[in-house]
């Protein structure tokens, strides 16, 4: 027997049809939710918003100095290791990236 793949499937729960206002009452619920579900997130977190001022933030970062078998290309100004030399253009390392 031969099968109709572009047929529209047909199941249980499709055979009744829904009004146009019962599918906007199920959508304004679903959005309600929704809504509801990031307000809840929001307070969770007590994150803030974008361009929050965090000028009295203070950011403590580990630097460490570069190692002997490293170089900063002239270019893109990345730290890379000595396998990634490209070239020396004016006396300056260029990366494999950079060239």
């Amino acid at each position: 027997m031969a099968t109709d793949y572009d047929a529209p499937r047909k199941t249980d729960d499709d055979s009744s049809t829904d009004s146009i206002e019962e599918l906007k009452a199920h959508r304004s619920d679903k959005a309600a939710s929704a809504i509801d579900a990031v307000d809840a997130l929001e307070a969770a977190d007590g994150s803030e918003l974008p361009g929050a001022d965090l000028s009295g933030e203070e950011l403590t970062v580990a630097v460490q100095p570069m190692l002997n078998d490293e170089f900063t290309c002239a270019n893109c100004f990345l730290v890379h290791h000595r396998s990634r030399l490209a070239r020396l253009k004016n006396n300056q390392p260029i990366c494999n990236d950079c060239d």
